[in-house]
């Protein structure tokens, strides 16, 4: 089963916590703290293989979760940091945030990687927080959360040619006989619901891939039909086959549908437009194939006289040969062209570009008698600090009082015995105290 578009959740690992020890050993002088940090948080990565065709594992598999870094020991041990975890996607492979829909990263090379979630810091032990005044801390830090979000992955086939025309028109049919891929033929609309792949060898010592993409009709650039499950591979195709059922068997304008085709790849992505683009007139076996080639030349030579039209069957393999020297010759034409590389590669993206700047100040408002203080700032210090301690509660009672918030609370009216809460956390305020 091909699967080209998967939506899973990653969530890096936790820094460890850091650890409050002291050291009392017979030859060590004075002793003192010896409470170790934690270890960082194991990252997500996102890695290219280039031996992976689809997103089917995806499919099975939906949650990555890292593992957390080892907690700080005494004697100074530091905990282990976690390893990464590594998840593999193919080639051509977009990565986006579900949340703002941004294109973190369009993956095309093998080995490419890109890391979509950070591990968490490791938490600060309590030799980390000595100082002059306080040499010896009963003070340590919880480790930092991981980044966590959902990644939509969405595959674009990486193809050098790619038919495309409307459903029917024998695309599966001239892939099949061209290579050894075996896509599914057969005479109704939207046989090829997925891509197919083939690699078609040339006589000369030359080669290429070719994509049989899924038929398309009018409205596709809205979803309509297949819609963007077909124009969503054109855009890696670096040379355009374009196929039209020049026996018009079923009651169509091979024109017709040739300008339908054209329109609805313009719309979706105008710079498909200056594609190379090969017009492969098909079905020539079928009685009135001559007669409708030779009026679709003349109005095709009134709107560009430049477009290259093959007369081909792919069902006696008349011209078949012709087409596929003349796709790879194109090829060849284009390959030292930047123009053409960068419209069929799009540039990377970096996930992680400056950091935003930290949300500072604070927020007090009433809620009958309890006073409610918030402030991004302030609650993820307290995340990090272990509030078990003396010496951990006058720390954040410092922090909040040179931040201001004692000052804003008497303004508001604060007295002895108010309670006021911060995150998941109530405290008595003390009028004239160093510490709530």
């Amino acid at each position: 089963m091909f699967v080209d578009k998967a939506k899973i959740y990653v969530k890096a690992g936790d820094g460890g916590d850091g650890m409050v020890a002291f050291r009392r050993e017979k030859y060590v002088p004075n002793g003192g703290p010896a409470g170790g940090d934690g270890g960082r948080g194991g990252d997500i990565i996102f890695r290219v293989d280039e031996g992976l065709r689809t997103l089917m594992d995806f499919r099975y598999q939906r949650h990555f979760k890292a593992q957390r870094g080892e907690k700080g020991r005494n004697k100074n041990q530091y905990g282990a940091n976690a390893e990464n975890m590594v998840v593999r996607i193919p080639p051509g492979t977009l990565v986006i945030d579900d949340d703002t829909q941004e294109v973190l990263a369009d993956m095309t090379r093998n080995g490419q990687e890109i890391v979509v979630a950070r591990g968490g810091r490791g938490g600060r032990g309590n030799v980390r927080m000595a100082t002059q005044n306080n040499t010896a801390p009963e003070l340590a830090e919880h480790g930092e959360e991981g980044k966590e979000r959902y990644i939509v992955l969405e595959l674009k086939v990486m193809a050098d040619v790619g038919l495309v025309g409307f459903p029917s028109v024998g695309k599966s049919t001239l892939l099949s006989v061209v290579s050894a891929a075996t896509p599914k033929i057969g005479a109704y609309h939207f046989t090829t619901i997925t891509p197919n792949l083939g690699v078609v060898g040339i006589d000369d010592g030359r080669s290429f891939v070719m994509a049989d993409l899924p038929g398309l009709i009018e409205g596709a650039h809205e979803g309509i039909g297949l819609g963007h499950e077909f124009l969503r591979h054109v855009e890696r195709t670096r040379v355009i086959i374009h196929v039209v059922d020049m026996s018009g068997s079923e009651g169509r304008d091979p024109f017709d549908d040739w300008m339908k085709i054209n329109e609805e790849i313009k719309l979706y992505n105008a710079e498909l437009e200056k594609r190379p683009q090969i017009v492969a007139a098909n079905k020539m076996d079928m009685p009135d194939s001559e007669e409708n080639l030779r009026v679709f030349k003349e109005k095709v030579a009134e709107i560009n006289p430049d477009i290259e039209i093959m007369a081909i069957s792919s069902l006696t393999r008349q011209g078949v040969k012709e087409l596929m020297y003349r796709a790879v010759d194109v090829l060849d034409s284009i390959a030292d062209v930047p123009a053409i590389e960068e419209a069929a590669e799009q540039v990377e993206r970096k996930v992680y570009r400056v950091e935003e700047a930290k949300e500072e100040g604070f927020t007090i408002r009433r809620e009958n008698e309890m006073f409610v203080v918030e402030s991004v700032q302030i609650e993820r210090m307290m995340k990090r600090m272990q509030l078990t301690t003396h010496d951990a509660i006058l720390k954040l009672a410092r922090t909040l009082r040179h931040m201001g918030v004692d000052d804003e609370l008497r303004k508001r009216g604060a007295k002895d015995g108010t309670i006021v809460r911060i995150a998941d956390f109530e405290f008595e305020f003390v009028e004239g105290s160093s510490y709530y």
